[in-house]
């Protein structure tokens, strides 16, 4: 069995360490836990690996984070992946951080990547894992925030926090959306 996983975030140096390039960074712990690296392909950078039995492959969308949709589409198709194997890794702003939260569908919530995806593949009935990113900003600052670097305190919870996702994904591929939602969710 083949699955998708997307990180969503930004390119460009300038939103390397942002909030809202949380998908990214889970992504990159990913692939260096499960030993595989990224290559620039078509809209985005992409790894292929295995995990046991199942192949993952592993999107890095270059589209920025408001046309992650055209990039999802295009490997899911490139890659003839069923859209139950698709799990989205997203930033999420109602979320204390660290926080994880798995789901199987689901409304964007605000968040533009997720509502691309969605109209890009016709629906919102695809997986997504959201890694939690706090709110704490002042009313009308809320892109200044998720475009805002980590503070180092913050810096602290991710570096305990992203392995706990990067073994959700994991969780995900190998035992099932239902499995990972009872085993991380909440916790």
């Amino acid at each position: 069995m083949k699955h998708l996983i997307v990180g969503l975030g930004n390119i460009g140096d300038e939103y390397r360490d942002t909030r809202h390039n949380i998908g990214f960074m889970i992504l990159d712990a990913f692939a260096e836990a499960s030993n595989i690296s990224f290559s620039t392909g078509r809209y985005g950078d992409v790894a292929r690996g295995r995990i046991k039995n199942q192949q993952v492959v592993l999107l890095k969308p270059n589209t920025y984070m408001n046309l992650s949709g055209n990039a999802v589409r295009y490997w899911k198709e490139q890659e003839g992946i069923e859209i139950d194997n698709i799990l989205v890794v997203v930033d999420d702003l109602a979320l204390p951080l660290g926080a994880i939260r798995i789901k199987g569908r689901g409304s964007d919530a605000g968040h533009n990547g997720l509502k691309n995806i969605a109209q890009m593949l016709g629906t919102d009935a695809y997986p997504r894992l959201r890694f939690g990113i706090g709110d704490d900003f002042p009313r009308g600052c809320q892109i200044d925030y998720v475009l805002g670097a980590f503070p180092a305190e913050a810096r602290a919870v991710l570096k305990e926090r992203i392995p706990v996702a990067v073994d959700a994904i994991r969780d995900v591929v190998l035992a099932g959306l239902g499995h990972a939602m009872c085993n991380f969710n909440n916790k």
